[in-house]
């Protein structure tokens, strides 16, 4: 069975280590905020200019103008800063964010990323995506394995409009996690119930599957 959007998030927050700047791109990734572990903290960075964003909030807790750069409604932790966005973005462009978790649209075996355009569909743009996969130390991509036409997101060679060149090494999507190495998309955990063998069949670009492929455990 696929993973649902919060089952993704909190694989994505296993992910996290203790005193990572990090920041969450719009879509599945600002759900992450709600799986941070217990026994850790994390900064987490939005680059309207917030440091330090919290859960989101219950219904008793919404103020309009406090939002992620997706335009949600979030909350600040103990000990957050609000700045201007140009700082947010120095931040970013100065490598001082250690982690950063965005959707794309496509994925290749070269680490390629694109996520911020579709051509002949309206797409809002692509926001801070190309300074983060620049500027990240890190960088996790999480989405929908295929396509709804069954068509894989996980390809030889993207076929859209780059964001960034050689720089994603993790991905998580609905089915699987894989790590990207050497020219291929290397199996390390499927989701419950799907098998090695419907990965594969929704996996254009190369796959390399290990010996144990363990399912992952919620």
């Amino acid at each position: 069975m696929a993973l649902t959007r919060e089952q993704m998030a909190e694989r994505v927050g296993r992910e996290l280590r203790d005193g990572d700047y990090v920041n969450l791109g719009i879509g599945i990734p600002t759900l992450v905020a709600n799986y941070i572990p217990a026994n850790i903290e994390v900064m987490l960075q939005s680059e309207n200019g917030l440091l330090g964003m919290g859960p989101f909030p219950l219904d008793s807790e919404v103020d309009a103008d406090m939002i992620n750069a997706g335009k949600q409604t979030v909350t600040a932790r103990t000990g957050a800063s609000i700045f201007s966005s140009p700082e947010s973005f120095a931040m970013i462009r100065g490598g001082h964010v250690d982690l950063t978790v965005l959707g794309a649209f496509e994925v290749d075996v070269e680490g390629n990323i694109a996520s911020w355009m579709v051509p002949g569909k309206l797409v809002k743009g692509m926001g801070g995506a190309m300074d983060l996969v620049a500027g990240a130390n890190n960088i996790i991509v999480t989405m929908a394995h295929a396509a709804k036409n069954g068509e894989s997101k996980l390809l030889s060679r993207c076929t859209l409009p780059l964001t960034g060149r050689g720089c994603i090494r993790r991905v998580l999507t609905d089915l699987a996690y894989l790590e990207i190495e050497n020219g291929a998309f290397v199996l390390r955990e499927r989701a419950p119930g799907v098998t090695v063998d419907e990965i594969r069949s929704r996996t254009e670009g190369r796959l390399v599957v290990p010996a144990q492929v363990p399912e992952m455990k919620f």
